[in-house]
């Protein structure tokens, strides 16, 4: 409706002509501020209602757009960092090894995966305490301590592994010495580690997430054919050999490792610190969209993940396994393989990816650690603080980061490294896991809001396959 001033009347007073346009823009501006529309034009409305709510839904979707990726962050970042060089090494060697054979496993572990996540962060979430600070009120501390000790111990062999890798990439595109690559590499991720606030750090860490898709990218310089990778999603190609079954040992423990579970938990504490949230979820509202937000984040992370990990074993599968190349130790193997086969694409844009996924998960592993340990001995920790205000936490960080290049310099073998990280992480997970599952059930550790229904039986499912990985594991040893 458009307002109009009857001006008819010659005979009217001015000051009651004004009088009654002074109420007309008076009863058009309240209208105005209770519909919550504002006329950019001046005082009177337009009378193009379908114009005026075109305009409107432009913010409101920007603003749906903004909190959907805003939910986006801790499970993202986990997923992502499941995707290190030693990661990227015995999804390499699978596909090299056993061509499709072996891409079923992708599938397969993709929801235990989901699930030991999502109640990993559902724990930090709901109590605002990491996973370990949980632990320790339901069991001993000297259990729970010996197993974030191992967890650390772990985490060095497999940063020390992950420096390598990237040093050699480094000087495989530009040259040089590799070792002098490790120091600058390890050195920079531990300045911005000590030094760059949450905000900042979380934001680099999500950026880096990005380098992920340097393997889809090299997927698409190469010829695959479909049809053969569909048939082996769908029907398994199973084999009777000793290193057929040792590969999928491999591939359970890179895809479900402690260090994540610890990682999401302290991760979802951040958040909420960061969001100035500090008391423990208690109304069920808020559990619920607390819920939803971490759903959708760990699914997509560890989507994301599995989908990694297939472009990588079917890149190897087409260029290495039908070339004849089927024995890659090291991910720096595998890019010096793809060079005379796929060309210079496919072997730049491997070897950034081992950068970058690199970079992305040696915070993750230091940073584990030191939520961990921090947590158990009731030590003050947090990425918002800075070193002095949290001198213990970022000492583990130091430690962890200042062995692991150590320990390169030193010349440590990354294949006897990565098999000494899966030893220890096979020994640390199940427990851990158990563990896990047995708290987030308990009342006076979650509350109101337990962990039931179709997720506790999958966590569950996921605890029971790594016990079999690790027993068989161990088994292959003898």
């Amino acid at each position: 409706m458009c307002w109009h001033v009857d001006r008819t009347s010659q005979n009217e007073p001015t000051h009651h002509l004004r009088r009654e346009a002074r109420n007309i823009i008076i009863r058009t501006r309240s209208s105005d501020a209770r519909t919550g529309f504002r006329n950019r034009r001046g005082p009177w409305p337009s009378c193009n209602m379908s114009r005026r709510k075109r305009k409107l839904s432009v913010p409101i979707r920007g603003a749906q757009s903004a909190e959907w990726l805003s939910s986006l962050g801790p499970g993202l970042v986990t997923g992502a960092a499941d995707d290190d060089p030693s990661g990227i090494a015995t999804y390499s060697q699978t596909g090299a090894k056993f061509g499709f054979d072996l891409l079923w496993t992708v599938v397969l572990t993709l929801p235990l995966m989901i699930a030991i996540q999502v109640v990993s962060a559902r724990v930090g979430a709901i109590t605002r305490k990491g996973l370990a600070a949980n632990l320790v009120v339901a069991y001993p501390r000297p259990v729970i301590a010996m197993a974030v000790l191992l967890l650390l111990l772990a985490n060095i062999f497999n940063i020390a592994a992950d420096l390598n890798a990237m040093g050699v990439c480094v000087r495989l595109v530009v040259g040089g010495p590799a070792v002098v690559y490790v120091v600058v590499l390890g050195i920079a991720s531990l300045l911005v580690q000590l030094f760059a606030q949450y905000r900042q750090t979380v934001r680099v860490l999500n950026w880096l997430t990005l380098s992920l898709f340097a393997y889809a990218a090299a997927l698409f310089t190469i010829h695959v054919p479909w049809a053969r990778v569909a048939s082996s999603v769908v029907v398994p190609h199973l084999h009777g050999s000793k290193d057929y079954f040792t590969m999928i040992v491999a591939i359970f423990g890179t895809t479900i490792s402690p260090y994540m579970f610890f990682w999401q938990a302290a991760h979802e504490v951040e958040k909420s610190k960061d969001e100035g949230k500090y008391s423990r979820v208690k109304k069920l509202a808020q559990a619920r969209k607390t819920y939803e937000r971490i759903n959708l984040d760990t699914w997509v992370g560890m989507a994301l993940s599995n989908l990694i990990a297939f472009c990588i074993m079917v890149t190897t599968a087409v260029v290495l396994h039908d070339h004849g190349r089927t024995e890659i130790q090291t991910t720096q193997q595998a890019a010096e393989a793809l060079k005379p086969i796929a060309g210079n694409l496919a072997f730049i844009l491997f070897s950034l990816g081992i950068i970058g996924t690199g970079l992305l998960a040696l915070p993750v592993l230091a940073g584990s650690a030191a939520f961990g340990i921090s947590d158990t001995f009731g030590w003050r920790s947090g990425l918002d603080r800075m070193p002095l205000e949290a001198g213990a936490f970022y000492s583990v960080i130091g430690v962890a980061m200042l062995l692991g290049i150590a320990l390169c310099i030193y010349g440590l073998d990354p294949i006897k490294g990565l098999f000494l990280s899966a030893v220890i992480n096979g020994i640390v997970a199940v427990p851990i896991m158990a563990l896990l599952m047995a708290t987030a059930q308990r009342p006076d550790v979650m509350g109101k809001f337990p962990v039931r229904g179709l997720l506790r039986w999958v966590g569950w499912m996921a605890t029971g396959a790594m016990s079999i990985v690790v027993v068989a594991m161990f088994a292959m040893m003898i």
